[in-house]
């Protein structure tokens, strides 16, 4: 009777099943179909002549960060190679204009673009902010962004996608319902084996919550999700028809999680080395006052408090009278309010430890003032763990700062390496090795701090932009074929 029953039940259910299933599929192949009649319409009378265009998906286009810098290489590299071709941003920055985004592109890079831009100007942005989905963020970021590359693809259907921002769900999207080439520069992957690590061992993080660690219960459950999230994560990243990575440890993450190797590439994103070592070098003069800069966005992962600790713990073991007075100058990009409130908090702390004095906070400034604080900097700081690359970093060592950066990620891979066997900058993990090694950095020589400033300069050459230019345009060829 039982087992009647269940059968009764089961056929039914399966049955119904496969009936949504092809349902589902025919509809899907419906709007395929729908959306390149509509690109047909759209690209009618082309006949070669028109140009091809090529997409990029940037939600935050006019945001300050390497992220923005790579974009903007890209694009300025694919107007110099390719004529026949129009550049189209997907934004969701509604409170600027194209011009105005364009002419902050050139007032806080240095890259002037050759041919004018078609920007697409997104409404739906709100639902990639990670602040819309306080738990399961990277799922709901994830999804959010689906429906946001579905207004883009409404609104603009490419002939070459290329996801220039970290939006790896939006890619099966373009590929299977815009019949797009598809391709994606990943600056981080969105979920790495270095995150299923933290949780698995219970280490509290800024991305994972103290009650969570606390809890055998609520850390297995938020291991299965992770592991959940990784599998989506590697089917849609591995419909990529060219995947290109920004250093090593990204390389390592997406090769293990993608498992796309034939198609991926590690192309050092663009830094504007050549600008920064333009920048005079010379011994150091005697001085009342060094300075130490800290260049990154005002973003959690960066890691700012443990700057302001390490330099406040370097300040208070630092005898009276031994050493010049000491500033420390916060140099970054706010993005939006949670970015403004984030830097609120770092004020507060520098009251807390009593540093205020000392600690300076330079928010979305011209080029020209930054490259000014990098010229007159002794030390190069950088706090990020697993940093994915670290343009910052670079900048750093190739203005000629003595470079601090975290023992992890690109820095350490990628950047701060020995080059032709000599020493080119410094790496530390916690506010003990900061402040030391900080200290130690400052009882150097001059001719000896000059020594290494100038092994880091002679190791940038590799990032410089027409290098990033030629790797990029052998990775991104096939998609022009």
């Amino acid at each position: 009777a039982c087992f009647r029953l269940l059968c009764s039940l089961l056929l039914p259910a399966l049955f119904l099943s496969g009936i949504l299933c092809i349902c589902l599929v025919v509809l899907l192949w419906g709007v395929r179909l729908w959306i390149q009649r509509k690109k047909q319409l759209s690209s009618a009378g082309r006949d070669g002549k028109q140009p091809l265009l090529v997409a990029f998906f940037h939600p935050y286009c006019n945001a300050g960060g390497g992220g923005e810098r790579v974009l903007w290489c890209a694009i300025r590299t694919l107007q110099k190679k390719y004529r026949n071709i129009t550049c189209v941003v997907y934004t969701g920055d509604r409170d600027a204009t194209g011009e105005e985004i364009v002419e902050g592109a050139f007032r806080r890079f240095n890259i002037k673009l050759i041919r004018p831009v078609k920007f697409i100007f997104l409404e739906k942005r709100f639902l990639v902010e990670a602040s819309l989905y306080p738990h399961f963020t990277l799922l709901g970021q994830s999804l959010g962004s689906v429906f946001l590359g579905w207004e883009a693809l409404l609104k603009c259907v490419p002939d070459i996608y290329i996801d220039s921002m970290g939006y790896a769900f939006t890619i099966p999207l373009f590929k299977y319902l815009g019949g797009c080439r598809v391709g994606c520069y990943v600056h981080y992957p969105t979920i790495s084996t270095d995150m299923l690590s933290v949780v698995r061992n219970q280490d509290t993080r800024f991305n994972n919550a103290a009650f969570i660690t606390s809890s055998p219960l609520f850390s297995k459950f938020k291991l299965a999700y992770y592991y959940f999230f990784a599998f989506l994560y590697g089917l849609v990243g591995s419909c990529s028809d060219v995947v290109m990575v920004n250093s090593s440890w990204t390389l390592n993450h997406i090769l293990s999680l993608w498992r796309a190797g034939a198609c991926t590439s590690v192309v050092y994103p663009p830094c504007d080395v050549q600008t920064f070592l333009d920048i005079p070098l010379e011994v150091e003069r005697s001085t009342s006052e060094y300075s130490i800069v800290s260049v990154s966005q005002f973003r959690p992962e960066k890691d700012h408090p443990l700057q302001i600790r390490a330099f406040a713990k370097l300040l208070k073991e630092k005898r009276v009278g031994q050493q010049p007075s000491l500033k420390l100058i916060l140099i970054g990009g706010c993005r939006n309010q949670q970015d403004e409130e984030r830097v609120n908090n770092l004020q507060c702390l520098c009251e807390e430890l009593g540093v205020s004095d000392d600690v300076m906070f330079r928010i979305n400034i011209p080029f020209e003032e930054l490259k000014r604080h990098l010229a007159e900097a002794t030390i190069g700081l950088h706090t990020m763990w697993n940093e994915h690359f670290g343009i910052g970093v670079v900048e750093c060592m190739a203005a000629g700062t003595v470079i601090l950066a975290h023992n992890s990620g690109g820095p350490k891979l990628d950047i701060v390496v020995p080059h032709e066997g000599r020493v080119t900058g410094f790496l530390a993990e916690d506010e003990d090795s900061y402040a030391e090694t900080m200290a130690y950095i400052f009882s150097l020589p001059p001719e000896k701090r000059l020594e290494i400033r100038e092994n880091a300069r002679r190791s940038v050459h590799r990032f410089s932009d027409q290098q990033f230019e030629d790797t990029f345009l052998l990775s991104v060829e096939p998609l022009f074929k």
